[in-house]
């Protein structure tokens, strides 16, 4: 299993790259297919670390997974009970695992969820997930690392979001989904993830409303029926090579996209002096002149994507100025800097703002991926470094980039994994 990348940098990247299906939704309509007996079968699911830990799960837990010759994933539950815990050495290796509480208790009353695991970037608690499964009949408990949850009297109910998270939005969506009655979800998570959901859901007969608005109404089914699907395309990989095309100096055409799934990206890499237009096969980004420093905020959705400011930074760090990055949804995003000083780069971090001065060069280094994100910018920083750069630990990389190294090659990279 490869565990390092090998960049030497230099090279502007020019051609074209295809977008893979969307890790966060694709490893949701996973769990949520569960919802339905019988086969289910996913088209545009990428082929990577996630998403085989999530058919691992799903296997242990009674559903029989296998790749199709087309690449699609066919999932086929059984019908009367499954499993109803994930165990904690498959958990530890993937946040998703949790949503699969919404989907069980959903399906069949009852789930043991292991606390999951994934990247440490920061406290995501299981508190808004608990509140909403509790507001539709289930008693929860913490004991030991799992999270056990039962229906008692399930039922519609109005459910308020302190906060618009995402896995929240999508456990209860999935629990009301076969609760009785009417469900209306409040501050929800906007995400085109969340659509998704939805989207998949209602082929499944579900009746979901709103998705993508504030309220989200579930009135609840007796029973789903399996359908297939296609997995939208992940704007976190098509803004990643954006901001590749960007930072080489290159000019990059991202294919299979939804362009305004990448508003908030475009518009910051137009800040920047990049050229983005929209074309009939996706996004063309050009790299400008000079890198021009922007200010970046980032927000729930429709705002800029917290998962995207990793990347952006790494840009900024080449940019003829001063620029302010504000992380207010994770706090351990900021582990990257470290790793970017190790390659030249002027970063300040207060709190939850980092001052990136811009430098003219950025030199190769023996670097570590902290997390996902982090080694996606890390491979951006190393594609504008002087020299060669190693990142160790690049396994984060490949949980969420399917053929990461494949793909940049084919745009002019120099690159090798080991």
């Amino acid at each position: 299993m490869n565990n390092r990348m090998i960049i030497t940098g230099g090279n502007p990247l020019f051609g074209k790259v295809r977008v893979s299906g969307a890790k966060n939704a694709g490893l949701v309509l996973m769990a949520a297919s569960i919802l339905a007996e019988g086969e289910t079968i996913l088209d545009n699911l990428p082929r990577i670390r996630d998403v085989e830990v999530m058919t691992q799960i799903l296997n242990e837990i009674g559903a029989d997974t296998r790749w199709n010759s087309d690449d699609s994933l066919s999932i086929l539950v059984p019908g009367g009970l499954l499993g109803r815990t994930t165990s904690y050495e498959l958990a530890k290796k993937l946040r998703a695992s949790n949503l699969l509480m919404g989907a069980l208790l959903g399906r069949q009353g009852e789930a043991v969820i292991s606390l999951p695991g994934g990247c440490d970037i920061g406290s995501r608690p299981m508190d808004l997930h608990l509140k909403g499964v509790q507001a539709l009949g289930a008693i929860t408990q913490i004991e030991h690392g799992y999270i056990y949850a039962q229906s008692h009297k399930p039922g519609g109910a109005r459910v308020y979001l302190d906060f618009p998270s995402v896995g929240a939005t999508e456990n209860i969506i999935m629990m009301a989904s076969r609760t009785p009655g009417m469900s209306v979800i409040e501050n929800v998570a906007k995400e085109p993830e969340i659509v998704d959901l939805a989207n998949f859901l209602n082929s499944m007969g579900a009746r979901i409303r709103g998705a993508g608005t504030d309220v989200i109404k579930v009135e609840g089914v007796s029973q789903l029926k399996p359908c297939r699907y296609a997995i939208i395309p992940d704007r976190i990989e098509a803004g990643t090579y954006m901001v590749a095309a960007a930072i080489s100096g290159g000019e990059v055409k991202v294919q299979n996209v939804i362009p305004t799934h990448l508003h908030p990206v475009i518009a910051k890499l137009q800040e920047t002096g990049a050229y983005v237009e929209e074309c009939d096969e996706g996004i063309l980004v050009r790299a400008g002149e000079n890198i021009h420093p922007v200010d970046i905020k980032t927000l729930p959705y429709p705002g800029f994507p917290t998962d995207m400011q990793s990347q952006m930074m790494a840009l900024l760090c080449r940019s003829q100025g001063s620029s302010v990055i504000v992380e207010n949804v994770f706090e351990n995003r900021f582990q990257i800097v470290d790793e970017l000083k190790r390659m030249g780069a002027n970063i300040k971090v207060e709190g939850h703002t980092a001052i990136v001065e811009g430098q003219p060069l950025l030199c190769g280094a023996r670097v570590k991926a902290t997390d996902l994100r982090a080694g996606a910018a890390l491979v951006l920083a190393a594609l504008a470094a002087r020299g060669e750069t190693i990142i160790d630990d690049a396994g984060h990389i490949f949980r969420g980039y399917e053929k990461m190294p494949e793909k940049l090659t084919r745009l002019g990279a120099a690159v090798r994994t080991e």
